[in-house]
């Protein structure tokens, strides 16, 4: 079976989503089968990061509700051969009777069947959505900036990964601005092992053209021999050891 990664944050707007679509895509550059997963659910985003947006037809709550198969809801991404999408709904109300944490880890199951990694965007924060996306995951990624209530609430998504059972949990700074990080306004490097318990596998530093990319809808690491995509490596031969 697949690895099953979840990405998540303790509060919005750290680049969590970006962060998913640049890791699946440089994991699928190497050959390997990647499912990139969109779970939150009323806010989908990786369709438009990927550019993919008007080939929606099926989203994740079609296959949690057993309206189809989740073959038909896979998008695959001409650029990358081995790089697939499952999109969210942007109805809430649409999953609300099937979004339980027995179905989503089984439904992570089926497709881990068939990858050798299942990328799951988690919701943003810690609530109820966060703990059942959560389910059947082997790993979690917590993305980060190095704001003190970004710290204070990557600590809090750490302890309720933990409760839902995620045994492995490692922590991403990104959006670091090295500039305000010299004016010792924004907490150091080594205030991050004290504030969150999960440890420290990487570091991205702030770069316009990462969310330029996006916006445009392709990652940002498709530009092979740039820092951006040997950082995003980097990461990811870290993730894939544990």
């Amino acid at each position: 079976m697949g690895k099953v990664i979840i990405t998540a944050s303790g509060k919005g707007g750290v680049g969590k989503s970006v962060f998913t679509v640049n890791l699946g895509a440089v994991l699928a550059e190497r050959g390997v089968k990647v499912a990139l997963i969109d779970m939150n659910l009323g806010l989908r985003s990786l369709d438009i990061y990927l550019g993919l947006e008007n080939r929606v037809i099926f989203d994740v709550a079609d296959v949690l509700s057993g309206l189809c198969a989740y073959r038909r809801a896979v998008i695959r991404d001409k650029r990358f051969p081995c790089l697939h999408l499952i999109p969210a709904t942007q109805d809430r109300g649409k999953s609300a009777s099937a979004f339980c944490g027995e179905a989503v880890a089984d439904f992570y199951a089926r497709i881990g069947e068939c990858y050798d990694y299942v990328i799951v965007d988690g919701p943003a924060g810690v609530g109820p959505d966060m703990t059942r996306a959560a389910a059947g995951g082997s790993v979690a990624v917590i993305v980060t900036t190095l704001e003190n209530v970004s710290l204070r609430d990557a600590d809090m998504a750490d302890r309720v990964l933990s409760e839902a059972g995620v045994a492995r949990r490692v922590c991403v700074l990104n959006k670091v601005n090295r500039d305000l990080l010299r004016s010792g306004i924004f907490p150091g490097f080594e205030d991050v092992s004290t504030r969150v318990r999960a440890p420290l596998i990487g570091i991205i530093q702030y770069d316009e053209n990462i969310n330029i990319a996006a916006n445009c809808g392709f990652p940002i690491v498709i530009q092979r021999g740039s820092y951006i995509e040997e950082n995003f490596n980097s990461i990811a031969d870290r993730l894939i050891s544990l």
